[in-house]
C-alpha cells in the first residue's frame, strides 16, 4: 500500500510536469508582501485549534483583516504522525478537528490558512519533516486547502550530509505545483546559503537572518545558533534590496510588533519593516493585543508603504551612528522617508530636500526636487508637515522613528 502510494504520487508530479526543469512557482502570488499572523513568535509550541479560531476572529474584530493581514498561519508542533500509507496527520489532541475543518474556519471569516513543514527529517520542534515525503504533503496540503507554506531547514544533515538547499527547495515548490494548489511559499533556510540569489524562481519570500527576538538591540547564543533583535536584523538587510520585487520578498523574519517593551521600540519595527518592503506577519497575541498596538500595525498610511505595487526595498539615504534617514521609491512618483533613531535620547534632525538629492540609482527613480515640489505628510498621523522648499525640523523620541510621504504637487 504505501510503495504503491508512493509511485501514485511520483506519476502525479511528473503528469503535472513538476520536474526541476518546468516546473515554477505560482507567479500570480504574493505580487506584494505577504501579511499574516503566525503562532510562533509569542506562542512557540504551545498551539491547539481553539488558539487558532480565536486569533482568526480577532483579526476580523479588530480592523487587522480589512487592513490586509489575511493569513493566519501555524507554525511548528501542529503534526502527529503519519498514518499507514504515509500521510503526515495532526496531532489529535491540539487539532481533534483536522486541519481541513480549521481551514474551513478560516476561510470563512475571509482569511486564508499557513501551514508549517521542514526541509529535514524532521522539524525544529520535532515533529514529523517532509524529507522524502515532498509530494505527498504538499499533496496533503492541498486537500486541506492550505494557502501558505512556511519551510524550515532543520535536521537537514550536517557538513558533506547536508541537503543542497536549492535542490531541497525546489523540490517542494515542485511538489506544490503538482498538487496543483496555488500556495504561498515561504523558504525558511536562516539566510545561510544565501537565498537572495537563488530563491526568486522557487518560493514568493525567503528568510535573510536567523531567528528574530523581541529586544531592540543584541544578540543571543544559543549554542549553534544565534536569534537577533530588531535593529541587527536592520543592518543585515544591507545589500540585498536588488533581489526584492513583486513575487519575491526579502524576509526580515516575522514580526515582534507587541513583543517589544516600549511604544516607540514597536513603532520603529513597524515602520523600518514597511520601508524594507519585508513581509508582515505579526507575531503577537492578537486576542489580547492593545489597541495603541492594534493602531501601529493598521496603520493605513504605512501599510499603503508597505503594499506599494512597485515593490521596491527602501534603502539608507543618510546614516549616522545616532540616526538614520532612509527613503523609499513608491508608485505616482511619492516617495517614503523613514527618521530611525537608534539611540536612547530624543534627537532633531533637519532634513534640506531642496539641498539633498534624492535619488535611487539601482531602480533609477530620481525625485528631482530642485524641479518640482513635494507636499510632506506625517504618515502616523495623516497631518500635513509643508513642502519640499522648505527643510523639515524633526524631531524623535528615542528608540521611535518618524515617517513622512512626499507627494508632487501639480
Amino acid at each position: 500500500m504505501v510503495k504503491g502510494t508512493f509511485r501514485f504520487l511520483i506519476a502525479l508530479a511528473f503528469a503535472l510536469g513538476a520536474n526541476p526543469a518546468s516546473a515554477q512557482k505560482f507567479a500570480e502570488l504574493a505580487r506584494t508582501p505577504p501579511m499574516g499572523w503566525n503562532s510562533w513568535n509569542h506562542y512557540g509550541c504551545e498551539i491547539d485549534e481553539t488558539l487558532i479560531r480565536r486569533t482568526a476572529d480577532a483579526l476580523v474584530a479588530n480592523g487587522m483583516r480589512d487592513a490586509g493581514y489575511v493569513y493566519v498561519n501555524i507554525d511548528d508542533c501542529w503534526q502527529g504522525e503519519r498514518d499507514a500509507n504515509g500521510f503526515l496527520q495532526p496531532d489529535a489532541r491540539r487539532f481533534p478537528s483536522g486541519i481541513k475543518a480549521l481551514a474551513d474556519y478560516v476561510h470563512a471569516r475571509g482569511l486564508k490558512l499557513g501551514i508549517y513543514s521542514d526541509a529535514g527529517s524532521k522539524t525544529c520542534g520535532g515533529r514529523a519533516g517532509s524529507q522524502g515525503h515532498e509530494f505527498q504533503d504538499a499533496l496533503q496540503f492541498a486537500r486541506w486547502e492550505v494557502d501558505y507554506l512556511k519551510y524550515d531547514w532543520c535536521n537537514t544533515g550536517t557538513g558533506p550530509a547536508q541537503r543542497n538547499p536549492r535542490e531541497a527547495y525546489a523540490t517542494m515548490r515542485d511538489a506544490i505545483r503538482a498538487a496543483g494548489r496555488p500556495i504561498v511559499f515561504s523558504i525558511c533556510e536562516w539566510g545561510e546559503n544565501k537565498p537572495w540569489e537563488w530563491a526568486g524562481e522557487i518560493g514568493h519570500l525567503w528568510r535573510t537572518t536567523g531567528d528574530i527576538v523581541n529586544c531592540w538591540n543584541c544578540e543571543l547564543g544559543h549554542g549553534s545558533w544565534t536569534s537577533w533583535g530588531i535593529l541587527n536584523i536592520l543592518d543585515k538587510q544591507a545589500g540585498l534590496r536588488k533581489y526584492a520585487g513583486p513575487g519575491g520578498w526579502n524576509d526580515p523574519d516575522m514580526m515582534e510588533v507587541g513583543n517589544l517593551p516600549s511604544l516607540a521600540e514597536n513603532r520603529s519595527h513597524f515602520a523600518m519593516w514597511t520601508m524594507l518592503a519585508a513581509p508582515l506577519i505579526a507575531g503577537t497575541d492578537i486576542v489580547s493585543m492593545k489597541p495603541e498596538i492594534a493602531a501601529i500595525l493598521t496603520n493605513p498610511r504605512l501599510v499603503a508603504i508597505s503594499q506599494d505595487p512597485l515593490g521596491i526595498q527602501g534603502f539608507a539615504w543618510h546614516r549616522t551612528p545616532e540616526l538614520e534617514v532612509w527613503a523609499r521609491p513608491l508608485a505616482d512618483d511619492k516617495w517614503a522617508i523613514a527618521v530611525l533613531n537608534r539611540s536612547d535620547v530624543q534627537r532633531t534632525h533637519r532634513i534640506d530636500f531642496a539641498g539633498e538629492p534624492l535619488s535611487d540609482d539601482l531602480n533609477q527613480k530620481f525625485a528631482k526636487i530642485g524641479e518640482r515640489h513635494y507636499a510632506i505628510t506625517d504618515q502616523w498621523t495623516g497631518q500635513p508637515r509643508g513642502t519640499t522648499p522648505q527643510p523639515l525640523d524633526v524631531t524623535v523620541d528615542a528608540r521611535d522613528t518618524a515617517v513622512f510621504l512626499l507627494t508632487p504637487e501639480g
